[in-house]
């Protein structure tokens, strides 16, 4: 999976935002933290939840299940606006 090439991200350290260009069907700003910021991060290239899910828990102390189910989570609404492509 990967970053719809419609979806433009700027990151500011502590708050990431991905914003939508004209030939994306979806219209408005995601805004997000640290964690929305690893994932989009890492989806700029072809990458899979696995790989993602890893990355994370060498960047954060928190239980494995909390991190899959973020991760799972953050890739979930991505597909809903149209973000990710598989």
């Amino acid at each position: 999976m990967k970053l719809n090439s419609a979806f433009l991200l700027h990151s500011t350290g502590d708050e990431t935002i991905l914003v939508p260009t004209g030939a994306a069907s979806f219209s408005g700003i995601v805004r997000g933290n640290k964690t929305l910021g690893v994932v989009l991060e890492h989806l700029q290239k072809e990458t899979t939840e696995d790989e993602i899910v890893n990355a994370m828990k060498k960047r954060f102390d928190a239980p494995d299940e909390t991190i899959r189910a973020d991760v799972q989570k953050v890739i979930s609404e991505l597909r809903k606006i149209g973000a990710v492509d598989d």
